[in-house]
Order: C-alpha cells, then structure tokens, then sequence
C-alpha cells in the first residue's frame, strides 16, 4: 500500500493505493498551516478503508507550499547571489529583473567575482578566493542564511562552484548553499535566478519538510515521505530540504500522470480543472511534455525544468456574471471558501459550481437553491467555459493530429462530453483525485543536461556516456536499477559555439525501490 496525497489552493486530496488499485479516495479543504489538512485526509482514508500505518510502504505529497510562499513574499531568508563571471558577466548584475517586492523580501545582496568557464570548461579567469572572502566577510556582517553560487558555463565544469562553496562553508558554517549547476539549465541569467529562489526558499523547506514529516508519523505511519516534483518524478525528504525550487507545478504534473494511469492513455491533452484555475498540459510517454522556453515563476525569468502547462482561470469556485447574451466565468474564484460562499451550500455568490449542480452534471450542497437560475444562462456559461477549455487545448497542439483530451479534477464536472475539435472527453474513474493518485504513482528520475564538444567520430560514445549518467542519476536517487529506462532524449547543435558543440538532454526514470527485501 501507499498514500498519495496532492495539497492544492482549495482541496487537499489523498488516496490509499494498493498497487494501482485504488482502496480510499477522500477530498479535503485545504487549512492555512497545511499539514492539519493533511492529517485531517490520513484520517478520512483510515475511515473509508480501515488500514494497519504499518502496512504502508510509501508516501507521496505534491504540495504548493513553496511556491505559494514565493508568490507572496512571505517566509524567504535573507539571501546572496554569488556570481563568479568577472571580467566577461558584468553588464547585468544578479536579480536585475526581479519585481522589487522580492529583492527586499529576500534581502538580496549580490557579488561579483572573478571565475568561470567558457562552453568547452577552458577558465575565463581564475577564482580570486582573496576577493570571495571580503564579499563572504561582508555576507557575514549583513545577516545573510542562505547563498546562492552561480559560474559562468557551471553545467559544463563546476569546480569553482564547489570551491566557492567550501569557502564560504568554512568561514559561515551556518549559512545554507544552493549552487546552479544543481537547479538549472544552460543559461546564465535564468539559471542565477532559479537559484536565487531555492537559496531564499532553504530555511522554510526545512520547516516544511519537518511538519509534513511530523503530520505523517503523528498518523502512525513509519514508511518513507517523497516530495513530488516538477517533471512527475519523487525526491526524498532531504533532497526536498536542498530543492524546494523542484516542487513547483507539481500539481498540474500530478494530475497529468494520474489521468495518464486513469485513463490508459500515454499521449494526450490532459485538462485539470480546480477549484481556482484549469491547467492544460500535454503528455507525451506518459511524461508531461515540458517547456521549452524559459519559464517566469512570480514575474521571475527561470529556465529549470517546468511542465509547459496553460492555465486559465476557471475552477469550480470561479465567479459567474453578466446576462445570457454576455456571460463571463472567472477568473475571480471564492477558492477555498465554496462551501461557505456558493448558492448551493446557503451562500450569496453565484459560482460555477452551482451552474453545474443547475444542470445536473453535479450533485453537491442543495439542488433547491439553484432551481430559480435562467436556464439560459445557465446554459451560456456552460457553453462559455466549454469554449475557453477548447480554445485552451487547442493553443497547446503542436502537430495537426487531433489529440484525445481527459478531464480530470473535481471540477471537470464543468465540461462537455465532447469539446471542439477534439472530440470525445475521456472521464475516467476516480477523476476527481487524480492528482494524489499521479502523486502515488510518481517514479525516481535522473537527468543530464551539458554542452559537450563532440569530437568528429565519437558522437554514439558521448550520446551513451550522457544516457549513462542519467540512468546512474535515478538510480542514486533511489530507483530500482532494473526498472530505469531512457524517456527523453535530444540534442541541439549549437552552430555559434566552436568545436561542433551540441547540447544533449538526457532524462531517466524508474520505479521507487521501496524497502522490505521484495525487489
């Protein structure tokens, strides 16, 4: 057995699962500290499935914590961008496009130093360990808890980055250090910045991490915790603690390969539809597809891997208004607080939910007291939500094959049994939890992400070495080594980089390896 559960702006939803078969399923709303919503659904499982917490081997949490606390600037340790680049990275200085609002909220302070690599790892100019040490003394004398070390071309050699990092060690023992050529991608800026986010987010991590631990044991359980992340693999409670910047958008990712394990369907538009917002992801191998392009997180550019994911903002709390003839829905939503605002629960505000309980796709709070509703307009913001989901998946097709579209999500009530062009909506069983059940589900990953100078006749070697050490990536990270396969794969010629650079992505993914001697 093991729990998935998915923490998500309205509903907290968990599933005990026995393999894949589903023995529980219970939707929660969600409370202020979290972890009480949590264990609020532990108990709601341990109701509708009687359990033995010994019996359970894992358990799963996607969870909005982290970047809810970016979005609102609250909770962030004060923090340092370090970024070894001098003489060449000068023009731009670290955070120089962040909202302002954030800058302070994080405190941020940022150095320049002497260091980094070109493309092919040869030194732009050497560690100038004198010049790190009067920035550390200065981080020192400013409060500073949490540093974030960025070098010019990091993914490709990373030594004065962990130099850097044992210096500051040394001489701050009690500061936390994120370094980029662990979060992101090649990049400069973009990379500096997602970095920056995970070094400010460290502190409260470690907090979170400790209370969701806490929530799960309080229930009797003893089985491991995993995180969900952000490309629908599982990082454990201490790789958590180091990158909480992982997390973001999870739960879109949960939801997409739960409606992948739902629904029988590997390549698919998957349509999430919340309380707040519907997501619109693509799953191509079960995987959600990701983005390309660099991806802004708060009204921060990062480029770290997120799941190219349109969301617009219609939910079951979101707010109807106008006539029949010029009906809107959304993006204003009551969120959390349906069960006290809608008109079906005794409320004064005229939500989807209720259009849908109207006509009869829904059977929540009191029928009675949406009897008086237009049937026009009931209908009109039927047709209206229809056509944005529609117009939603269509922004999201890449070639001009018709992609089959799931609806998953509680509030997937709200959609037609066929949507534009796309056809039939697949509705599978257990719709409406599908993101705790992608959270059960969920694998270990590894990947590999370099600029490599491929030698003329040795592309297949290096192509294997760079598959090799995302195979040994999921493996460490604790995937079963019999399990792990290759399931994402390019490379890109970098045509104004010499010496036949080309830039190789490799991701693999297996199944958890869970204790007990089974395997």
């Amino acid at each position: 057995m093991r729990i998935g559960i998915d923490v998500g702006g309205t509903n907290t939803d968990a599933v005990l699962l026995d393999d894949t078969l589903v023995l529980a399923a219970v939707k929660m709303s969600t409370t202020t500290d979290v972890t009480s919503g949590i264990v609020a659904a532990i108990d709601g499982l341990q109701r509708q499935h009687a359990f033995d917490p010994a019996g359970v081997r894992a358990v799963m949490i996607g969870t909005t914590h982290f970047i809810n606390a970016l979005v609102e600037a609250r909770r962030l340790a004060p923090t340092a961008a370090v970024r070894l680049s001098l003489p060449a990275g000068a023009s731009l200085p670290p955070m120089v496009d962040w909202p302002q609002r954030l800058v302070d909220a994080v405190s941020g302070r940022s150095y320049l130093c002497h260091g980094g690599h070109e493309f092919d790892g040869r030194h732009i100019a050497e560690l100038d360990e004198a010049e790190l040490r009067k920035a550390i003394d200065d981080m020192g004398r400013n409060g500073i808890r949490s540093v974030a070390i960025t070098s010019v071309f990091s993914p490709v050699n990373h030594e004065f980055e962990q130099r850097a990092a044992e210096l500051i060690a040394a001489e701050l023992p009690d500061v936390a250090i994120s370094l980029s050529h662990e979060i992101g991608r090649i990049g400069l800026l973009e990379r500096e910045n997602a970095t920056v986010i995970n070094a400010a987010l460290r502190e409260l991590a470690a907090n979170i991490v400790d209370g969701l631990a806490a929530s799960v044991t309080g229930a009797g359980i003893t089985a491991p915790l995993y995180l969900s992340q952000n490309d629908g693999t599982l990082m454990d409670v201490d790789f958590a603690r180091r990158y909480p910047v992982a997390t973001f958008a999870s739960g879109p990712t949960n939801s997409m390969r739960g409606a992948a394990v739902l629904s029988g369907l590997d390549t698919c538009a998957v349509v999430d539809v919340g309380g707040t917002t519907s997501d619109v992801g693509v799953l191509n191998q079960g995987f959600p597809r990701e983005a390309t392009t660099a991806v802004s997180v708060a009204g921060i550019r990062t480029n770290f891997r997120m799941p190219d994911v349109l969301s617009i903002g219609i939910g079951g709390g979101s707010l109807v208004r106008g006539e029949p003839s010029a009906v809107t829905v959304g993006p204003e939503s009551v969120g959390y607080r349906l069960t006290s605002k809608a008109l079906v629960f005794g409320g004064d505000t005229l939500t989807a939910t209720d259009i849908a309980v109207a006509a009869g796709r829904a059977e929540i709070g009191d029928p009675e007291l949406v009897k008086h509703l237009d049937r026009d307009l009931v209908r009109a913001a039927l047709e209206r939500i229809a056509a944005d989901n529609a117009d939603a998946v269509e922004r999201m097709r890449t070639s001009a094959e018709p992609l089959p579209v799931v609806a998953v999500g509680g509030g997937s009530v709200l959609l037609p049994d066929e949507l534009g062009d796309a056809g039939e909506v697949h509705r599978p069983e257990n719709y409406a939890v599908a993101n705790a059940i992608g959270a059960a589900i969920a694998q270990i990953g590894g990947e590999v992400d370099r600029v490599y100078a491929i030698e003329p006749g040795r592309r297949e070697s290096v192509v294997d070495e760079a598959k090799q050490e995302a195979i040994d990536r999921a493996v460490a990270a604790g995937a079963s080594p019999s399990t792990v396969d290759i399931v994402d794969f390019d490379e890109v010629p970098i045509p104004y980089l010499p010496g036949n650079a080309t830039r190789i992505r490799a991701k693999a993914v297996g199944d958890l390896q869970l204790g007990g001697g089974d395997e």
